[in-house]
């Protein structure tokens, strides 16, 4: 029985490590994939020489290109930080939909607490093994702590070395092991949301920044009427990467709030399923 436990207990530490492992190479790869895809779109699709009237055919990596048709094809005029914050975005889509997933899926099934109260009249009834069948419909962190509790919360039920302190205390510590399975994968990658809703905004008016600086640089090396128009039109341009930090701020921001809150739930779940488990044995079996 013994070895059974152990080999049970080590299953679900090697599932959480190759969860982990998986997880480490999205946040290894994706922020340079993203940032590599927005240069790809910057450069061929919103650079692309179909899109202005006045073509550079021979630029390379940062083409000349003057004369762009449409606003669409403005956006290419504003710079190298208009690639980075692409990228940006890019990036925070990536990790909201991994971050979508992986909460979706520690979530579960059905409402937390009615979880919680349908394991509390199972062991008010004294029936662990029903308690334990609700927690393999739940399918979720929460679910995954309880049912871990639940297994210690039974052997302790027949063990009659313990004290009942000693046995409560056993359970709270199972409790904790699941815990610490569970919770590092729901908060992971959250910190690239956090990071680029600050960095977006920043990156954004530097774009801006070197824009201005450009055209007044122009506006410097001639005069007149055709001079002004070409200061109108950078400042514009250069106006493409504060809306671009703007925006991809705004969407990191609402999407780190949502995901904390959902969090910031299931934590809760968690923490009070420990204190059923450990509440329904005291009363139960003094």
């Amino acid at each position: 029985m013994a070895e059974v436990k152990v080999e049970t207990k080590a299953l679900s530490q090697t599932k959480g490590v190759q969860q982990q492992k998986s997880s480490n190479l999205i946040s290894s790869v994706a922020p340079v994939a993203c940032i590599l895809m927005g240069y790809l779109i910057w450069r061929f699709v919103i650079g692309s020489s179909s899109n202005f009237t006045k073509p550079d055919l021979n630029g390379g990596f940062w083409p000349n290109h003057e004369g762009p048709i449409g606003g669409f094809s403005k956006m290419y005029l504003g710079g190298i930080i208009v690639p980075i914050l692409i990228g940006c975005f890019l990036t925070v889509l990536t990790f909201v939909i991994e971050r979508l997933l992986t909460v979706t899926k520690a979530a579960g099934s059905g409402n937390i607490s009615e979880f919680i109260r349908k394991v509390q009249f199972h062991l008010a009834n004294k029936d662990v093994d029903k308690a334990i069948a609700e927690c393999d419909k739940q399918k979720g962190a929460v679910g995954n702590v309880m049912k871990g509790g639940l297994h210690k919360y039974k052997e302790m039920i027949t063990n009659s070395e313990l004290t009942t302190e000693q046995k409560i205390l056993n359970i709270q510590k199972e409790v904790e092991e699941a815990t610490t399975l569970e919770l590092p994968m729901l908060e992971k990658n959250l910190v690239f949301l956090s990071t680029i809703a600050s960095v977006a905004t920043l990156l954004g008016l530097l774009g801006t920044v070197l824009g201005m600086i450009r055209s007044f640089s122009a506006l410097g090396d001639s005069g007149g009427g055709e001079a002004a128009q070409k200061l109108s039109q950078g400042i514009s341009e250069a106006l493409y990467n504060t809306a671009l930090g703007i925006g991809t701020s705004a969407v990191s921001i609402i999407m780190y709030n949502v995901f904390t809150t959902r969090i910031d739930s299931i934590t809760y779940g968690i923490d009070e399923s420990g204190f059923t488990l450990t509440q329904s044995f005291a009363s139960m079996y003094k």
